[in-house]
């Protein structure tokens, strides 16, 4: 009796005992009290934080299911569990949803987060106003709403947030005027409001904000004059106030701004003359002043920018000539002066590295084109002329004499133009029966016997046949019309146009850095039998009697992936699936240089990518450092991808190889990404920095075009993994790039060819065949 009391009271014992550890594993998973006395251990929520959670849930609409992790009782929550969300000590600190598709409207329950440092909801379709209490969030410190449908003003209660760091509410739909409080967030260094119908003046206040280093508001309807006491901003590096209704005269203390990199007014109402103070911005490399009304002559002291690489003064009103100053900037590599009231000739270097667009529009402006020289100076007379000798009369015996001289000079002309014509009909029956009537198919082999066919014209020069859809002679080459599209290291390249209506892109290489006759001959005669879908086909060659030099190939009439992509109208959009198909057609012509010609192309940049008429890249350029003299190969690779395209070893190397093939192709694969060109200077670094840095922040949508970003939702998988793997071809580190097999076989993961390319044994196969 005494065992069975003692065991119905330690029963009695336990069951409660298992009752209070049920009660107490219940409680550890229940949100807690922000007042509670046993703190936190960093997983728990907050009460607040967890009721500010679900109604930040219920206001916003969540087609695609991203918040349901979200779930009722608040567990996981600060774990990692719930999506988008970080916590310290149970507090809520980021949230973090971009690109998610999610619509509805942001809750003014916003505040409940009293720890939160960055809200960051780009890239969705929220719309309404965006709440004041914002204000209320003491510990912000990054506020990314761009990219959505946000109406309203911007709250001026964002100036109560002391610490707020980045702000930016670009592409939206607000209203309203800049709102002087923000003037308060003293830590505030990046401000994006852009793509807004934003109002009013830039408040004065906005000068005080001494750690500005990124102000861009283009795109918005601003108005009124600039702040007087800008200078103010020492460490603003870039400064957009494109597309806007400013007036009036740039402020003198714009001279003061040491640091900035870009500037860009353009499509503004601004006046005035630029001081000679402009030429202080000594690290400015983006200037773009195009379409306002700016007057007078164009500062010498530019030429003291050294850092300039962008130079757009097109459509105002400035005058004089050219200053030969700008001839001495070396990093420059776009120039528009086009559409003012110059005059004058265009200095000699300047005219050489920029085609017409840059200076056409300017009336009295010459020497840009050879169809635009200079006037001759008028021959001057002496000072003391003999007096005119009286004319003595022709007798008729004279006459007759002269009248007889002159018969017969005429017809000893004609005998020689008859002579002249037998002579060629000859010549073109002998190349008729020389070359045969039909011409084999563009990429097919040459000939049967694999030799190119010569000919030398009435001229003395040689001509050599690869293979195309037209046949021509070195007269018909000669003769044809001219029109200079682009000069480079090797040469000038001219769009010639034939007498019977076809075209062909000839480089005319420069004479005095090509090797000899015999050592050009036989590596050109590999080069013209190099064929690959990807790669644009040499076709032909011409030697002439003083030694020029002229290599001939087809003509892309879309002209190169640079002006394909930054030149085009604003209305012409290019989608993810040509994007991509580019840099699938780029990687295969580089995989087939290194893997089957064993040829390193050494200056890979979008301007040596040409794009044909079905939108498939051809790399051009490729081997021509094997036609050039040592000493000048070597200077092509010293400045090779002047613009951004260089790989960094490439300064101590002296010499290219694979991996610096693949950093360029990953800087050319970053551009079509992101849309911007390498040459442009964003914030002070180079495309690839600008990216990691963007990258590193957590802040990957960000570097995405617009464009693309249109359909985020069914490519974003695609685009992430493309930019992981530009990243990886751009590494600073050559060992740790990717050889170009192994990038094309990731592309062709990323996304399968519309179809596949193949050419028997000319490796233009995919490689996952």
């Amino acid at each position: 009796m005494e065992s069975q009391k003692k065991k119905e009271k330690w029963k009695n014992f336990i069951k409660p005992t298992k009752n209070l550890l049920i009660l107490l594993q219940i409680l550890t998973i229940l949100p807690q009290k922000s007042n509670s006395q046993n703190g936190y251990d960093g997983v728990v929520i907050t009460q607040e934080d967890y009721q500010g959670l679900q109604a930040f849930k219920r206001e916003l609409i969540d087609p695609k299911g991203y918040l349901k992790s979200w779930n009722d009782s608040g567990f996981g929550a600060c774990s990692g569990a719930w999506s988008g969300i970080k916590c310290a000590k149970g507090q809520v600190i980021v949230i973090q949803l971009p690109w998610k598709s999610l619509g509805g409207r942001l809750t003014d329950k916003i505040a409940e987060f009293q720890a939160l440092r960055k809200l960051s909801l780009h890239d969705n379709l929220i719309s309404g106003p965006i709440p004041s209490s914002l204000g209320l969030l003491p510990n912000l410190r990054g506020l990314q709403l761009f990219n959505n449908r946000f109406s309203g003003s911007i709250p001026a209660s964002l100036g109560q947030c002391s610490l707020l760091q980045t702000l930016d509410l670009s592409r939206n739909s607000l209203t309203g005027s800049l709102p002087p409080s923000l003037a308060n967030c003293s830590k505030l260094f990046w401000v994006n409001f852009s793509f807004n119908a934003l109002s009013g003046r830039v408040p004065g206040e906005f000068t005080r904000l001494s750690r500005l280093v990124v102000v861009d508001l283009k795109f918005n309807g601003l108005s009124g004059f600039l702040p007087d006491d800008l200078g103010k901003l020492e460490n603003l590096r870039t400064l957009d106030l494109g597309h806007n209704r400013f007036k009036g005269s740039l402020p003198s203390s714009v001279s003061k701004l040491s640091s900035l990199r870009t500037l860009n007014l353009e499509s503004n109402s601004f006046v005035g003359p630029l001081t000679e103070d402009i030429g202080t911005l000594s690290n400015l490399s983006v200037m773009n002043l195009r379409r306002n009304r700016f007057g007078g002559e164009i500062p010498r002291s530019i030429g003291d920018m050294s850092s300039l690489v962008d130079l757009d003064l097109s459509f105002n009103n400035f005058s004089g000539e050219i200053p030969e100053t700008i001839s001495g900037l070396l990093s420059l590599s776009s120039l528009n002066v086009s559409y003012n009231s110059l005059s004058g000739k265009v200095p000699v270097k300047l005219s050489e590295k920029f085609n017409e667009s840059s200076f056409i529009g300017n009336r009295a402006l010459c020497g840009f084109t050879p169809s635009n020289p200079c006037p001759s100076p008028p021959p001057t007379q002496p000072e003391n002329r003999e007096k005119p000798k009286r004319k003595r009369k022709i007798s008729p015996k004279d006459a007759i004499l002269i009248a007889a001289g002159a018969l017969l000079v005429v017809m000893l002309i004609l005998c020689c133009i008859l002579l002249c014509c037998l002579i060629r009909k000859r010549g073109e029956s002998k190349d008729r029966e020389a070359v045969p009537g039909a011409r084999p198919e563009k990429g097919g082999p040459s000939t049967s016997t694999d030799v190119p066919e010569v000919e030398a014209g009435e001229t003395g020069g040689k001509l050599v046949h690869f293979d195309g859809l037209f046949v021509f002679t070195a007269d018909d080459l000669l003769c044809a019309t001219a029109e200079i599209m682009g000069k480079s290291t090797y040469g000038t390249v001219y769009k010639a146009t034939l007498e019977d209506g076809n075209q062909v892109a000839v480089k005319r290489l420069r004479e005095k850095i090509t090797k000899s006759h015999k050592e050009f001959e036989a590596e050109v005669n590999v080069l013209g039998r190099i064929r690959h879908p990807n790669l644009l086909a040499l076709r032909a060659y011409y030697i002439g009697p003083k030694g020029e030099k002229l290599l001939v190939f087809d003509y892309m009439p879309l002209g190169s992936l640079v002006t394909f992509l930054h030149a085009r109208g604003p209305d012409t959009r290019i989608d993810w699936a040509t994007r991509m198909k580019l840099i699938q057609g780029m990687t295969r012509g580089l995989f087939h240089l290194h893997n089957n010609e064993t040829i390193i192309h050494g200056n890979l940049t979008s301007s040596n990518v040409l794009i044909d008429d079905d939108n498939n890249a051809r790399i051009a350029d490729y081997g021509l450092s094997r036609l050039m003299t040592a000493a000048a190969a070597a200077n092509v690779i010293a400045t090779a991808g002047a613009l951004g395209y260089r790989a960094p070893e490439l300064s101590k190397l002296k010499k290219a190889n694979t991996k610096t093939d693949v950093y360029s192709l990953g800087v050319i694969i970053l551009e079509l990404l992101t849309g911007k060109s390498p040459g442009e200077a964003m914030n002070g670094v180079d495309l690839p920095q600008w990216v990691a840095s963007i990258v590193k922040e957590e802040w990957t949508n960000e570097v995405f075009d617009l464009e693309l970003m249109r359909d985020a939702s069914m490519i974003g998988d695609e685009l992430l993994n493309t930019l992981k793997l530009a990243l990886h071809c751009v590494d600073p580190s050559p060992s740790a790039r990717p050889e170009v097999q192994q990038v094309l076989q990731q592309l062709e993961e990323i996304r399968r060819p519309d179809t596949a390319t193949t050419s028997g044994d000319d490796g233009g196969g995919t490689l996952s065949e």
